[in-house]
């Protein structure tokens, strides 16, 4: 006779030990390290440890393909007799000509497009990228290598860095950076434009009754905050979420396969659900990448415009 009790809390955990567990699968996915260990231990310099882990190393892989990649291909074409711009060249000048004439130019006027276009085109080019990085398998390639004939240690260096997540703009350390130089840089800006007291006397107008100005003051400093907030958990909230949506689809075909004690039943699920689901959100990732991109690049120049343009 079948029992219709459940199982002992104890036999329970033991059986959740040694099945699948979707959510230590998404969360090593998209953490920074898999069991909070770094890639290379370093020593802390002012309280702050300076370790290597996933991100970071992601961090460095980005920011030296953008820095190498756009520094060889902008000599190249200069030492051109004849400049031509081939294929990459081309893509390079479309996105300049993008961010400086639809992004800055509209927001900071003419007079200081040239002044701020450099800091909006690096950030979203640094976005764009590190979002993008974030889709292409590579890990997981070496990851399968890994499990099939290289075999290293797991204590290896070689085997820490393959665990974790690869997008780096998923990290809200990250983010926080980023929106972190666009505060200063608004500020940068106000001051150029109006100067030190003028800036700062421009986050309230002028003209308003005395009684108002202690309810709005601290309103608007609150607001200045708000602004860099808002750009980090935006585009760090969208990353990982994006991820863990596009992950936990999939778990649903290991979920199923352990259900159902048959991989007939995974397959099943996958075939109906999962892998067409999979590819169509994985496609709106794609498309999340750039608007991501473009939305920080976009926010940024207009909060810059906000303090060039103060009056208007």
């Amino acid at each position: 006779m079948l029992s219709l009790q459940p199982p002992e809390p104890a036999q329970a955990a033991e059986g959740a030990r040694g099945g699948f567990n979707a959510g230590e699968t998404i969360i090593e996915h998209v953490s920074n390290t898999s069991v909070n260990e770094p890639i290379v231990h370093l020593p802390r310099l002012f309280g702050v440890d300076m370790s290597v882990t996933k991100h970071v190393l992601m961090l460095w892989i980005v920011a030296a393909i953008l820095f190498f990649g756009i520094t060889w291909l902008v000599r190249r074409f200069l030492k051109q007799e004849r400049p031509i711009p081939g294929r990459p060249m081309s893509a390079l000048e479309i996105a300049i000509e993008f961010v400086r004439d639809s992004i800055v130019e509209p927001n900071v006027g003419k007079k200081w497009v040239g002044a701020w276009t450099p800091l909006v085109l690096t950030l979203f080019l640094f976005i764009l990228l590190g979002n993008l990085m974030g889709v292409i398998p590579v890990f997981d390639v070496l990851e399968l290598a890994n499990s099939t004939f290289i075999h290293a240690s797991p204590e290896s260096t070689f085997a820490r860095i393959l665990h974790g997540g690869v997008t780096v703009t998923a990290n809200y350390n990250v983010t926080a950076a980023l929106a972190t130089i666009a505060f200063f840089a608004i500020i940068v800006a106000g001051t150029r434009a109006h100067g030190f007291i003028q800036h700062w006397k421009n986050l309230v107008p002028s003209g308003m009754p005395v009684y108002v100005y202690p309810i709005l003051v601290p309103i608007e400093i609150l607001g200045m905050f708000v602004r860099p907030f808002a750009l980090t958990m935006r585009l760090a909230g969208n990353m990982t979420g994006g991820h863990i949506a596009i992950l936990a689809l999939l778990s649903l075909i290991f979920v199923f396969t352990q259900l159902f004690g048959h991989a007939i039943a995974g397959i099943g699920i996958g075939m109906v659900m999962s892998v067409p689901i999979g590819v169509g959100l994985t496609a709106l990732e794609l498309i999340v990448i750039l608007v991501q991109a473009y939305v920080f690049a976009l926010l940024t120049a207009v909060f810059i415009g906000m303090a060039i343009h103060a009056h208007h």
